[in-house]
């Protein structure tokens, strides 16, 4: 990868990424929600909803509910599934991009659920590698549990590297007391890559004491999450030696990616402040552009 300055393309993950700039996972779904409103390839990249074996409806509603430090969500990994993913969703952004890069984010419910949708995704055209959603605080199952758990991430990504040869990346939870550790555990059974921070998980209630999501809790997101993700990126970085990381979390400007890259994250993903302005993207990338050198 080449450092921040004389260029914004990096090679990453043996990938061409014309910027550092990612749409974080859950907040483009998979591409087509944003056609016509910005040009997904002026980006680095982005990162599709998650994909699990199954189709799922997701948590009830309502699902998001703002405040004012950010953003609480639970939509529960609502998706299609696997079939009508590998069959529709991708087919259309392989053929819709020509620079911008894609990352498949892959949710399981059990361990061998993560290598069954890796290994149905590969072969399809266009996609760089898979995240492995080893963080989600929505579900009941899986989730930060497996993310938690040294022997899982070993399992996931050991059988996950199994069924592929695209890059995998383990997306991790910032609650992780060593988040680092985790991440060499992740590194050891044949990752690629780490991405830093999922939410955060979180509760809300409503004056007349209900719950404001209705699945209870959620995740937290939105600016509160810099620090939490440069802190967390940073010691990932440290720790593996420089890994490859994907920060991610409370991304809202050109210098918030320029804090990521400063220590040490190859690639930035921008989620709740795109739900908030679809086009806050592009305007980084043409920010960041204006002022390297």
């Amino acid at each position: 990868m080449r450092p921040e300055g004389s260029s914004l393309s990096r090679t990453v993950f043996g990938r061409r990424f014309q910027n550092p700039v990612l749409l974080a996972a859950g907040t483009a779904g998979f591409g087509r929600e944003l056609d016509g409103v910005i040009d997904l390839d002026r980006l680095g990249g982005l990162v599709t909803k998650a994909v699990s074996q199954e189709p799922r409806a997701g948590n009830p509603p309502p699902r998001v509910a703002e405040f004012r430090g950010g953003m609480l969500n639970s939509v529960g990994l609502a998706n299609p599934g696997l079939a009508a993913v590998g069959a529709d969703h991708l087919p259309w952004l392989a053929n819709r991009l020509r620079q911008a890069q894609v990352l498949v984010n892959v949710v399981g419910f059990t361990v061998e659920e993560y290598a069954e949708v890796v290994s149905g995704l590969t072969g399809i055209p266009g996609i760089a590698g898979f995240e492995l959603n080893l963080s989600c605080p929505n579900t009941t199952a899986g989730g930060i549990e497996f993310g938690a758990s040294p022997d899982c991430v070993r399992r996931i990504v050991s059988l996950c590297r199994a069924r592929t040869p695209l890059a995998l990346i383990a997306k991790l939870s910032p609650v992780l007391p060593d988040i680092a550790g985790i991440a060499l555990v992740a590194r050891d059974a044949g990752a690629d890559g780490i991405t830093v921070v999922n939410t955060l998980p979180g509760l809300l209630h409503s004056e007349a004491g209900v719950g404001r999501l209705g699945n209870g809790n959620g995740g937290v997101s939105g600016p509160a999450l810099l620090a939490i993700g440069v802190l967390a990126a940073s010691r990932v970085v440290e720790r593996t030696e420089g890994m490859p990381v994907i920060g991610v979390g409370g991304v809202r400007s050109a210098e918030d990616v320029r804090q990521y890259l400063r220590v040490g994250a190859a690639l930035v993903a921008i989620g709740t402040a795109a739900l908030a302005d679809p086009r806050l993207p592009e305007r980084i990338v043409r920010n960041l552009e204006s002022s390297r050198g």
